[in-house]
């Protein structure tokens, strides 16, 4: 119901500031008028995209925890989280949101299987801490699937600032520590 009313207004005020020109040059080409309204109807996709571009995730070299095969999984995970967001922006349709939670919430537990496995095999000191803080992860977001059966809309807006804030800080802080203990093992 938000996506669709967004949608609407977007083009409603599209349609009206382009009525605005054309009535506007009715008047006569001196008239200020059409001219501010033909720069709004041309800033509006501009602001519009600055303004969403904002909501999405973009990997950055800061990221990294110096293993490779881990930060393609949390490229991925970034991925998967902007399709997320795509579905919750725009009216894709309820059998997209669902394949695009579902996604995200299977290749998350894959992914930290292969990182709690990386991390045993090395010898990880932390492991256990490591694997609490995945355990509480995966419990919230099943939380979060469990409300968005019964309010998608607002489930879906509330999961993907979770999943935001969560990766990038358990990326930043905790898996750069085991990033820096398996560089000095020599795995990159």
């Amino acid at each position: 119901m938000f996506k669709s009313l967004g949608t609407f207004g977007m083009v409603l005020l599209m349609v009206t500031a382009l009525v605005m020109v054309g009535l506007g040059f009715i008047v006569g080409p001196d008239h200020p008028l059409p001219w501010i309204m033909l720069i709004i109807v041309i800033a509006i996709p501009f602001i519009h995209n600055k303004t969403v571009s904002n909501r999405y995730l973009v990997w950055k070299d800061e990221y990294s925890v110096g293993i490779e095969e881990m930060d393609n999984d949390h490229k991925k995970l970034l991925h998967l989280i902007n399709q997320l967001q795509t579905a919750v922006h725009y009216y894709t349709g309820k059998e997209f949101e669902e394949k695009a939670l579902d996604e995200l919430v299977d290749y998350t537990k894959t992914h930290f299987k292969n990182e709690e496995k990386l991390m045993a095999d090395n010898g990880y000191a932390d492991l256990e801490a490591h694997k609490i803080q995945h355990k509480q992860f995966i419990d919230k977001v099943n939380h979060f699937v469990e409300q968005y059966k019964t309010n998608s809309d607002v489930t879906m807006i509330d999961t993907l600032k979770f999943l935001k804030e969560w990766l990038i800080n358990h990326i930043n802080g905790t898996d750069k520590e085991y990033g820096k203990v398996l560089n000095e093992k020599g795995i990159h």
